[in-house]
């Protein structure tokens, strides 16, 4: 449950606004950049040259107290308000007043990149709201950061707002991580409305790049579904753009966000899939995320999992025995029939993560999604309890 944000005290001006935090071992033999390098000193000792950090083209150091002998050609990041929040690995983007913030963290078990905050969907229940301002320079610091990324990380998320409104421009930063982490699964949260346009398939799929795109589909029917996004015209422009990205092979998973907009036409939807869409690599039953326009729909939306468990259980056996992956996502096993645990994935971002007070007394916490930070208790449902050593998986 790591912040991704922490302050501290700065000297030295900054040459860079993102840097990669390393111990001085790593740093000596990294292929990164030396000057795009913050080498860790807290609690070190011996503590470096400082001289001689500076002749080696090292941009700086993370200290636990300001330091008086730091060149002003060297950046010195000290007495950070929460030490923890950076890790060495991490790559950080440093701003003038001292604001640190963590974009990419070695071990997290996901990764993600905010391409655009601008979106040509309204959903009800979107975590990420979006807005309309010109913020074409995070595809600019997305581009700086990947080549400082560890080269081992196995998966890599683009989100938004909607990344296809950037068009060619998430094209770089697509063939930017296929040429700086090539053994690296792109995955790309994306409506998938604008690859109606065959041309922008074109441009966005290329044959080198391992790129999943994510697809939300929230209905087999047109008049749900739109609703649900708040945009006519959403579900025929999402399937012909579903189509468009299986026609040049694209690697496709559906996302099915479960509420009480949805959850009526679960095995309707697991139904059209197999018959409409059977070409998918997965399918993902996603439980709702309590930020952003969820908690202002919170009477729209709200359903206790206990009270969809049959009927989820249904749609996803429907999809799983013939043969399409499926998988549930953000659901404590708790609030699962045990026959459908195989399925719930861990799938809740480490920053994002917590457990309910029962969750210390439970066996299977190490297994367990757990919930969203943001869920208070008007999205706590009925059945959370914990499960002792005998359930097993």
């Amino acid at each position: 449950m790591l912040s991704l944000h922490t302050h501290a005290q700065l000297s030295g001006s900054p040459s860079k606004r993102i840097y990669k935090v390393l111990g001085i071992s790593e740093a000596l033999t990294t292929s990164h950049s030396v000057e795009r390098i913050l080498i860790d000193q807290r609690s070190s000792l011996p503590q470096l040259d400082l001289q001689v950090m500076a002749k080696l083209g090292f941009a700086g150091l993370v200290s636990d107290r300001p330091r008086a002998d730091v060149p002003s050609d060297l950046l010195c990041v000290s007495n950070l308000s929460e030490s923890k929040v950076v890790g060495r690995g991490d790559v950080v983007r440093i701003r003038d007043r001292g604001q640190v913030s963590v974009l990419n963290r070695r071990g997290a078990n996901a990764n993600f990149l905010l391409a655009t905050e601008r979106c040509n969907s309204y959903c009800l229940m979107c975590s990420q709201p979006p807005r309309d301002g010109v913020d074409d320079w995070r595809v600019d610091e997305i581009l700086d950061l990947i080549p400082l990324i560890d080269k081992n990380i196995s998966v890599l998320g683009i989100t938004g707002g909607e990344p296809t409104l950037l068009g060619r421009r998430l094209a770089e930063i697509i063939c930017s991580v296929t040429q700086n982490l090539p053994n690296t699964q792109l995955n790309i949260l994306s409506n998938a409305r604008l690859f109606s346009d065959a041309s922008l398939a074109d441009v966005l799929t290329v044959d080198s790049c391992k790129v999943l795109w994510a697809v939300p589909l929230y209905a087999d029917t047109a008049a749900r579904h739109d609703y649900v996004v708040q945009a006519d015209g959403a579900f025929d422009e999402t399937l012909n753009g579903l189509y468009n990205l299986a026609e040049r092979k694209a690697a496709i998973e559906l996302r099915m966000v479960v509420h009480a907009q949805t959850v009526e036409r679960l095995v309707q939807f697991s139904e059209f899939v197999w018959r409409s869409l059977p070409f998918v690599a997965h399918v993902a039953f996603m439980g709702l995320e309590p930020m952003g326009f969820a908690k202002q729909n919170r009477d729209l939306l709200y359903v206790d999992p206990v009270d969809y468990g049959p009927t989820l259980e249904t749609a996803v056996w429907y999809l799983q025995d013939r043969g399409i992956p499926t998988s549930i996502y953000n659901t404590p096993l708790c609030l699962l029939n045990r026959d459908i645990w195989p399925l719930a994935r861990q799938s809740i971002s480490d920053w994002k993560n917590s457990f309910a007070p029962e969750c210390d007394d439970c066996d299977l916490q190490s297994r367990c999604s757990g919930f969203f930070k943001s869920a208070g208790s008007g999205w706590r449902s009925r059945g959370i309890q914990p499960i002792n050593k005998e359930c097993t998986i």
